[in-house]
């Protein structure tokens, strides 16, 4: 397989914000960094909140020809005009997600750190696999996605690679070779600046 290329920003919205400032955030993140995809990841379950959410969201990012995913609400992608979804329970819905969106819509799979759910996922028709947590963190049950495991994917596998999860400058930078894209969300969110916190993050990729 060929050498990857520079890695691409995969963008994270933050589980709450607020649509009165984070539209503007947004934005100004996307005005001056290359972002390949969006995730809008609400940790909210209340779908009117959400449907306002994607509404502000999308007409930001496909002014700017960036797609935009939902996180887990497969049932919003057609109804909210979204360009696919992204599934949290690894390969599991994969088939059905892709039977039901169709070839066009973009279906991508969490898998934590199992190989062989990625794999399986990637045989279900996902565009793209992701692996995380990559980085130290208190959530979840503490689990973490190791660089052999991209390394053996990028080597063996064609389907493009997420590395995401508490990532780091460092992380990043050992990660750069092996992975496709990089899902970052909170790690600039959290900072006043969030576009000069992005572009620490892609000096880091070399």
């Amino acid at each position: 397989m060929a050498e990857i290329e520079h890695p691409q920003i995969y963008l994270i919205t933050p589980p709450a914000f607020d649509l009165d400032s984070f539209p503007d955030r947004l934005a100004a993140v996307l005005d001056t960094h290359p972002v390949a995809c969006l995730r809008l990841a609400l940790a909210t379950r209340d779908e009117d909140a959400v449907a306002r959410a994607a509404d502000a969201l999308r007409d930001i990012a496909h002014t700017r020809d960036v797609p935009l995913v939902i996180e887990a609400h497969l049932g919003l992608v057609e109804r909210l005009g979204l360009d696919g979804v992204h599934l949290t329970d690894g390969s599991r819905n994969v088939r059905k997600v892709r039977k039901a969106l169709g070839a066009d819509a973009i279906v991508g799979a969490f898998c934590g750190n199992s190989r062989h759910d990625g794999m399986t996922a990637g045989e279900a028709g996902a565009d793209y696999v992701a692996f995380g947590p990559v980085g130290e963190t208190g959530l979840g049950d503490g689990t973490r996605a190791e660089k052999d495991l991209f390394a053996w994917w990028s080597e063996m596998i064609e389907l493009p690679v997420v590395a995401e999860g508490a990532l780091d400058e460092n992380l990043i930078a050992s990660l750069a070779p092996v992975v496709d894209f990089f899902g970052i969300g909170e790690e600039i969110w959290r900072d006043k600046d969030a576009s000069a916190a992005l572009a620490r993050l892609r000096a880091a990729m070399g």
